[in-house]
């Protein structure tokens, strides 16, 4: 079968302009119009320089179909995530390849009530319509285009997850990597008693401090510097879209998500006592032990942002966290947030008065984990069998790759949904030279 090369397992993305560009954008307006039938969508874009042009020609299909478009220009995804449903829109799309190099772009859907459009659950539906020219017909009424401002209310919602009375006047250094989180930031420093210690704060679709991507270690060295230099209690750092943020401590130390969906639950659990708690299987032993202590039900899904809030609808889970560092909140229409765990992680070392590298210790001794790490392979499938049959005499789980457990360390290992890559994840328990030894066996067996 035919397929267009940049859509993808969550979203479309590719390097413009030969694998995205204006006429597929208007192509992808007119389709996903007539897919949803939709009266009213709701655009925004990051700072990339082929964002705007992107921007108009996707309107511009939305338009022609005969829908409304609601424009928040330069923005977050998860102002996409809040607006859809705010002002009750068919949808909404956000222009924006995160945190890939300078020369992709892409697009992010959700449906009405932000629901999750993935290629599973629809953008195969909208390849297949392009590929075949069944855009349907130019409409005789052509919709209008109107932009909105809805940065007050989308910082009101943020406001409700944390109490302002309650937050020490900490020193912050915020990392927005010239992405798009800088504006928001600002909306929201007045409404937190805290000093923000702004680096690379402007959006600047030239990246002239290298592309917003925290996980790459050498793009951590401005954040760390700063929080040294300022003697900072907290540093965060954004993607290009700001849907994820990242954190270090007093120290510099920089943080693995997977301690920060332990340290999410425990403080989304102070107040929904009983909550239930979806996370991915890579990293699992130190949220079952949080999330049971704090008096809630854990409940395993698969990795991928569409899984994720699925399973949160099904079992009315009040927050879900990936160790890749998203983290979603049902009172955020089950979307996911580069800004509430910010303002939680504040009320958390503020409610328990330490420091954040306190807060993390006691999880990181108990739960020593490798982090991800990522191999590039010609046939990820071959190894995937070739690692079930040497570690066939552990606990096996197929939900998301294979998770092999035994009593004192457990892996995990996937293929990405992207790219030709097996990612392997690693933990022990209370046992740092067992996960290094265990790591080393893997890496040797996956890169022999």
């Amino acid at each position: 079968m035919t397929k267009i090369a940049s859509f993808k397992a969550y979203d479309i993305r590719g390097k413009v302009p030969s694998e995205l560009n204006a006429e597929l954008a208007y192509k992808v307006g007119r389709a996903f119009s007539k897919y949803l039938n939709c009266k009213s969508v709701v655009i925004g874009r990051d700072v990339r320089k082929s964002s705007i042009e992107i921007s108009e020609a996707l309107a511009k299909g939305l338009t022609d179909a005969g829908t409304d478009v609601i424009d928040l220009g330069l923005c977050g995804t998860e102002m996409i995530y809040f607006t859809t449903p705010f002002v009750d829109a068919d949808g909404g799309v956000m222009i924006t390849a995160s945190h890939n190099p300078p020369e992709y772009n892409g697009l992010k859907f959700v449906k009405k009530g932000s629901v999750p459009m993935g290629y599973e659950s629809g953008l195969n539906v909208i390849e297949s319509m392009i590929l075949e020219d069944d855009l349907g017909e130019i409409s005789d009424t052509k919709g209008t285009v109107k932009s909105l401002e809805v940065m007050k209310e989308f910082i009101d919602k943020v406001r409700t997850f944390y109490d302002k009375d309650k937050i020490k006047p900490f020193k912050v250094v915020v990392n927005a990597g010239n992405g798009c989180v800088g504006p928001t930031l600002d909306a929201l420093e007045k409404y937190l008693p805290i000093e923000m210690i702004k680096l690379f704060h402007e959006p600047d679709s030239n990246f002239p401090n290298g592309v917003p991507n925290p996980l790459l270690p050498e793009n951590r060295k401005p954040s760390i510097d700063a929080i040294l230099k300022n003697k900072a209690d907290l540093g965060v750092a954004w993607d290009g879209d700001y849907d994820r943020c990242f954190f270090f401590d007093e120290n510099g130390e920089f943080i693995e998500g997977y301690y920060i969906v332990g340290l999410l639950a425990k403080s989304i659990l102070k107040n929904e006592p009983g909550g239930r708690v979806v996370h991915d299987p890579r990293l699992v032993w130190n949220t079952l032990k949080v999330v049971k202590e704090a008096g809630g039900e854990a409940i395993q899904s698969k990795s991928g942002h569409a899984y994720i809030k699925q399973k949160m609808r099904e079992v009315n889970s009040v927050y879900g966290g990936e160790m890749s560092a998203h983290h979603y909140f049902r009172d955020n229409y089950y979307s996911d947030s580069g800004l509430i765990p910010f303002v939680l992680i504040l009320q958390l070392m503020s409610d328990e008065n330490k420091t954040l590298s306190v807060l993390v210790k006691e999880m990181v001794k108990e739960f020593p984990c490798s982090g991800e790490i990522n191999t590039t392979l010609e046939n990820p499938a071959a190894k995937l069998e070739e690692i079930k049959k040497k570690y066939s005499d552990g606990k096996i789980d197929y939900e998301d790759g294979v998770s092999v457990e035994y009593d004192h360390w457990r892996f995990n290992v996937r293929m990405s949904n992207t790219e030709p890559l097996i990612r392997l994840n690693v933990e022990a328990k209370g046992d740092q030279a067992l996960m290094n030894e265990k790591t080393e066996e893997l890496l040797n067996l996956i890169r022999s």
